[in-house]
């Protein structure tokens, strides 16, 4: 099937890199032409941190975009890309569109995960604003890095997770648009995910945080 918002030669063309994980960073994933209409139909999300496409209302171009993310196409590329079938694992989408200071604690994923892709969304990106996905050599360190994320308009990561997939951002309060894609070892986790997601977004809904 034709894709009309993902562009996969992003995927093919991306710099790839197995130090100090396997990784890969592009660019231009989102076709030019579906760009407006990705932006006029991202979500009205108020709350902070990230929501399951369950949870949010999904129309137009965004729609469409979600629909790619999870179709088999992407998974076959990246699944050749990474010499890792990934067909067989359950996938769970979730968006945010306000970040925090408290997010970006380095950290590797948890084993649960087999990979996470990260598609961002943000017209341009100060150089001092934090926010900046860094691919880190530990748990504690933000410096030295392997590489930086600019997380602008196209911009796509993705990684097999692993027990040294350190990554992390400095603190960064404001709009930072972004869709996870992750592919769950299994459909049992996969639905714990997803109820701890909704009991979290519930908490932020009463004490706002």
């Amino acid at each position: 099937m034709a894709l009309s918002v993902l562009n996969l030669d992003a995927i093919r063309t991306a710099s790839r890199s197995t130090e100090p994980y396997d990784f890969l960073l592009g660019d231009s994933f989102l076709r030019n032409e579906a760009i407006e209409g990705i932006k006029r139909d991202f979500p009205p999300i108020e709350k902070p941190g990230y929501l399951t496409v369950d949870n949010v209302q999904l129309r137009g171009s965004f729609a469409t975009l979600i629909e790619e993310l999870e179709g088999p196409e992407l998974t076959e590329e990246l699944s050749t890309q990474f010499g890792r079938d990934l067909h067989g694992f359950p996938r769970l989408t979730t968006i945010m569109k306000r970040s925090q200071p408290k997010y970006g604690a380095i950290h590797t994923d948890g084993p649960s995960k087999v990979m996470t892709m990260l598609v961002y969304m943000n017209e341009a990106w100060e150089d001092d604003a934090g926010g900046r996905l860094r691919v880190l050599y530990d748990g504690q360190n933000f410096e030295p890095y392997a590489a930086e994320v600019p997380p602008t308009m196209g911009t796509v990561f993705a990684f097999l997770r692993s027990d040294k997939s350190w990554h992390g951002h400095r603190p960064f309060a404001g709009e930072r648009r972004v869709v996870q894609v992750a592919w769950i070892a299994d459909a049992a986790e996969l639905e714990r995910k997803k109820k701890r997601n909704r009991v979290s977004q519930f908490l932020k809904g009463i004490f706002g945080r």
